[in-house]
C-alpha cells in the first residue's frame, strides 16, 4: 500500500471513526452543512500559535465562524440587489453584512447578522474588477480583488515599485473603472512548486508539490504543478497517475487520477501538530474566517481569510478568482489543502514570504475546480 505510516494512521483512525461504508459523497454542486466537532488540541494549539489565541478563544472562534457560515447564504438572498459582501468580525463574533438600502436590514439582522450601509453593491464592485481583469498588468502590481470591508476595488501594488510609471499608469486606469483602494504589500507573490526533495510529496518531473483534498477516483491540486497528461509519482518515487485535467495561468487548479495501489481517504494531515483532520464538506469560509493549510515543506499553519475573488498577477501570467489569506507557505507547499474546521477550502497557489518571517499565501476555490472536472469531494 504506498502511503506514509501517517496516512496509514489517518485511514485507521477514520475506518474506526465512521466504519468501511460510512463515507458519504456529496456532490460537487451542494452546498454541505458545517459540522461541529470538538476541535482536538493539536488544532487549538496551532490557532494559539498562529492567531495568538487561548485555547477557549480559538473554540468559542470555531464555533461562530461555523455559525456565520451558515448565516451568510442566507443574508445574501435576504439583501438582494442591496447586498454588498460580508465578513466575518473576529472581534464581535458575528457576520457582517454591507448593504446599499436600509430596506433590507431588518429581515438580514433577523438571520443573526449586523449590517453596515455602504454606498456600492457587490454586483457593482464586481463589474468595476471585471474590467481590470479584461487587461493585463506590470509586475509591480501583484493583484486586485474587492474588498467588502472598505466597500472597494483593491489594488496591491509591491511597495519598492509603488512609484514605477507603469505601476502608476496602471493604478489610473483601475481608478477610471470605480471605487479604488490601493494597498502595498512586502513583495510580489509567486507559486509553490520545488524542486524534488524528501518528504510527503508528489512529484512531476523535476517538481515537487503537496496533495490538496481527495476526490473520488483520485485528488485536486495545483495546476502550474503539472500539464494535462503529465505522469505522477509517489512520495516513494512509484508511479501514482496522471493529471487528467490543468489550468494556469487564468486559473491554477488540476485533478490527477491514480492508479490501482493508490487509495484515497477524506483526510488532511495535521503533520503531528495537530490531529489528521476528516473533510465532511465544502462549505465556503467568510471573509475573516480561520483558515489551516496542510503543505509537505512547511507542514501546518493557521491565519484568516482576508480577501476572496483576487486577480493574482504571477511573473508566468494572472490567475482569476483566488481567496487571500494570511497562512504562510513555502516552495514544495503548492497544491496543499486549505481546511476551515472540517470544510475543504482550496488548494495552495502562491504567496509571498515564508514560515519565518510570516507572509500571504493564495488558493484556488475547492468548489470551482469541482465543478470544472465534475468530481466528487470524498467526504467522511
Amino acid at each position: 500500500m504506498k502511503r506514509t505510516s501517517a496516512l496509514r494512521a489517518a485511514a485507521a483512525a477514520l475506518l474506526l471513526t465512521v466504519g468501511l461504508g460510512a463515507a458519504q459523497a456529496m456532490p460537487a454542486s451542494a452546498v454541505p452543512t458545517a459540522a461541529s466537532p470538538t476541535a482536538s488540541a493539536g488544532l487549538l494549539d496551532a490557532m494559539r500559535q498562529d492567531l495568538g489565541l487561548t485555547e477557549r478563544q480559538a473554540e468559542e472562534r470555531l464555533a461562530a465562524e461555523r455559525t456565520a457560515t451558515r448565516v451568510e447564504s442566507a443574508a445574501r438572498k435576504a439583501a438582494g440587489g442591496s447586498y454588498g459582501g460580508s465578513w466575518f468580525d473576529a472581534g464581535t463574533g458575528r457576520l457582517v453584512v454591507a448593504l446599499t438600502d436600509h430596506a433590507e436590514r431588518a429581515e438580514v439582522e433577523a438571520l443573526g447578522a449586523d449590517t453596515r450601509l455602504v454606498r456600492h453593491s457587490a454586483a457593482a464592485l464586481d463589474r468595476a474588477k471585471a474590467r481590470l481583469d479584461a487587461g493585463s498588468a506590470p509586475s509591480g502590481v501583484a493583484g486586485w480583488h474587492v474588498d467588502p470591508r472598505s466597500n472597494s476595488v483593491v489594488v496591491t501594488v509591491v511597495r519598492a515599485d509603488r512609484d514605477a510609471p507603469a505601476v502608476r499608469a496602471f493604478v489610473e486606469r483601475a481608478r477610471a473603472t470605480g471605487p479604488v483602494t490601493v494597498a502595498e504589500t512586502a513583495a510580489a507573490p509567486r507559486t509553490y512548486a520545488a524542486g524534488t526533495v524528501g518528504g510527503d510529496p508528489y512529484y512531476t518531473g523535476n517538481v515537487r508539490c503537496s496533495i490538496g483534498f481527495s476526490v473520488h477516483g483520485g485528488f485536486v491540486t495545483a495546476g502550474h504543478c503539472g500539464g494535462a497528461g503529465a505522469a505522477v509519482r509517489g512520495w516513494d518515487g512509484s508511479a501514482m497517475g496522471t493529471f487528467q485535467g490543468s489550468s494556469f495561468p487564468g486559473n491554477d487548479y488540476a485533478y490527477v487520477s491514480i492508479h490501482s495501489g493508490w487509495w484515497t481517504v477524506p483526510v488532511v494531515l495535521g503533520w503531528g501538530v495537530t490531529s489528521d483532520r476528516l473533510v465532511r464538506g465544502s462549505a465556503e469560509a467568510p471573509i475573516g474566517a480561520s483558515i489551516c493549510r496542510s503543505g509537505s515543506t512547511t507542514k501546518w499553519h493557521c491565519g484568516s481569510v482576508l480577501a476572496k475573488n483576487e486577480t493574482v498577477n504571477y511573473s508566468q501570467g494572472a490567475v482569476h478568482q483566488m481567496t487571500k489569506t494570511s497562512v504562510c507557505a513555502e516552495g514544495g507547499d503548492s497544491g496543499g489543502a486549505f481546511i476551515s474546521g472540517d470544510q475543504a477550502q482550496g488548494v495552495t497557489s502562491g504567496g509571498w514570504g515564508n514560515c519565518s518571517s510570516g507572509g500571504e499565501t493564495w488558493f484556488q476555490p475547492v468548489n470551482e475546480i469541482l465543478g470544472r472536472y465534475g468530481l466528487t469531494l470524498h467526504t467522511a
